[in-house]
């Protein structure tokens, strides 16, 4: 005689009418809600995905639109309140004066010449990482390059501050050339925000560098291609998307930076500096001023689009 299994329907164990998979009568209804959203893995999904999305919407495109409506009101010139009537007078100054015009303009230029200067101190640093220093050292290295990151911002920039001082190490150390150091200014400001934003350009080159197949490399060298060749012709092609990607980084954070060129400026101003000035004096101008940066960077981000940096943020 054949032995009957626990859950065979002859079994007396087995109960009538209820197949082995369906869920028991008892279930709480945590485990039937479990049950309902593994059946249906696109609720699951949506489940998973409104908590955040809802955050980015409230707490990001919310405060753009609030920003953008700000700025077409108006402050009274006597309390300094802000007075909710729809006006374009904000806008109108921005684009009449010619104290914000090179302002804006000063600003961009930063922006672009610190990712400038990043891509090319970058560049050699991680090809160094990524395909000369010996693969025990690489993780070594490209922690050491990331360290700065590890040290607080401010701490970063008062530093710099001592050693661009009168008389500091910098002066200290160019003294015996008949040199001495830039000082607090313009040159100043492209020389700290460069190295406070040199790791994110590292990074995503370091690691386009590493996923560059060697056989590409060979193959150009016996197709007598020099070393000037095959990093213009294989290289430069398959890295170029990670230096915009990282450029994406350092254009966008140095063209919002306004504390550094507050420290070792000087008398420089940025955008994000009349922002600042502007906030508690009259804000509608503020909120202007401030749209500026996010138009600038969508353009910034239009023109990189066709190069596939998006794909490699």
């Amino acid at each position: 005689m054949t032995a009957l299994s626990p859950l065979s329907p002859l079994s007396p164990l087995a109960s009538p009418g209820r197949s082995p998979e369906s869920p028991a009568r008892g279930a709480g209804p945590v485990r039937r809600l479990a049950g309902a959203l593994h059946r249906r893995p696109r609720v699951r999904l949506a489940a998973l995905l409104t908590a955040p999305l809802l955050w980015l919407v409230l707490a990001y495109l919310g405060s753009l639109a609030a920003l953008f409506l700000s700025a077409f009101w108006s402050t009274d010139s006597f309390t300094s309140e802000v007075v909710r009537i729809w006006t374009s007078r904000n806008f109108e100054e921005l684009l009449s004066s010619p104290v914000y015009r090179t302002v804006v303009l000063r600003t961009v230029a930063i922006a672009l010449g610190v990712t400038a200067l990043c891509a090319l101190l970058a560049f050699p640093l991680a090809f160094y990482t990524a395909r000369v220093a010996h693969p025990r050292r690489r993780p070594l290295l490209v922690v050491a390059l990331l360290m700065p990151l590890w040290a607080g911002y401010l701490v970063k920039v008062y530093a710099w501050r001592l050693i661009l001082s009168e008389g500091g190490p910098l002066d200290w150390a160019l003294r015996p050339f008949g040199l001495s150091g830039p000082g607090y200014g313009l040159t100043a400001t492209v020389l700290v925000l460069t190295y406070l934003w040199l790791p994110y350009m590292v990074l995503p080159i370091h690691t386009a560098l590493v996923q560059l197949p060697e056989n590409l490399l060979h193959a150009s060298a016996d197709l007598g291609a020099r070393t000037w060749r095959t990093f213009v012709s294989v290289v430069l092609p398959m890295v170029r998307p990670a230096v915009a990607a990282g450029s994406v980084f350092t254009f966008s954070l140095s063209l919002g930076d306004y504390i550094t060129v507050q420290i070792v400026g000087g008398k420089t101003q940025l955008i994000g500096n009349l922002v600042s000035s502007n906030v508690t004096l009259n804000l509608p101008l503020a909120a202007a001023l401030g749209t500026v940066p996010v138009a600038v960077i969508v353009v910034y981000l239009l023109a990189v689009r066709r190069s596939g940096a998006l794909r490699s943020l």
